[in-house]
């Protein structure tokens, strides 16, 4: 299979295209040959087959070829809004959610936060897990990328969310909760998730008072990096059974 790479820029069938110097480093890497063939996306859906043309020092040029419309998303797309764990825990959530399927993440700050980010260092570490979404994205065959939303405290998120659509559900991960039947409905499913030491009960009534459904993944106290890709890996193989 030859390797994929994100490319953020127009793709044009036939077009030669001289790649921005991540991917370029990468092709250098690998040692591939003017010659080798390559697979491009956008991330806005869909791939195009290309083939490297010429491999300079610090430049690698490309030729653009045919455009497949695949895709290999969910049935219905999943946002994850979290508490974000602290360290480099959210890193590793933001791969493997990008792996799963997800379709965005909103990262919060909450009562409980240990992660408290703001102004520049919240901007910074956004397009940091953006970045760690395009590396997934490559490395999962996914042709659309997870939009990483800018950080916002869970109060804020809440207050400007709006009426939930019909069919579309909202759930609540809640420890005191009995457990839950996912996917009834046939649109997109949003899924939040506390901070370490969990949400506290006001933020929890004002979740549900914004139509979030209380639910649980068992008896066992899980952390706040496992939780939420515990719940996106079970909707996903739900999703999944729906084709």
């Amino acid at each position: 299979m030859p390797p994929r790479f994100h490319v953020p820029l127009p793709l044009h069938e036939g077009a030669n295209l001289d790649l921005p110097d991540g991917a370029a480093r990468h092709v250098q890497v690998l040692r591939l040959q003017p010659g080798d063939a390559l697979t491009l996306f956008d991330g806005s859906g869909g791939e195009w087959a290309a083939q490297v043309l010429q491999i300079g020092r610090q430049s690698v040029q490309v030729r653009l070829g045919a455009f497949d419309a695949v895709s290999r998303e969910l049935a219905l797309p999943v946002t994850l809004a979290l508490g974000m764990p602290a360290n480099d825990r959210m890193d590793t959530l933001v791969e493997k959610a990008c792996e799963l399927g997800v379709a965005a993440i909103q990262p919060l700050v909450c009562a409980r936060s240990v992660l408290r980010l703001a102004g520049e260092r919240a901007q910074k570490k956004v397009q940091h897990w953006r970045a760690v979404a395009a590396a997934a994205g490559e490395q999962s065959g996914r042709t659309r990328l997870p939009v990483v939303e800018a950080v916002r405290p869970l109060a804020d998120w809440l207050a400007a969310l709006p009426p939930a659509v019909a069919g579309a559900q909202r759930l609540l991960l809640s420890p005191g909760a009995v457990g839950f039947e996912p996917l009834r409905g046939s649109g997109e499913v949003l899924a939040l998730s506390g901070p370490e030491g969990g949400l506290t009960d006001a933020e929890e009534q004002a979740a549900r008072a914004c139509g979030f459904v209380s639910v649980s993944l068992g008896p066992r106290v899980l952390r706040a990096d496992t939780a939420p890709l515990a719940l996106l890996a079970h909707l996903a193989l739900g999703l999944e059974s729906r084709r």
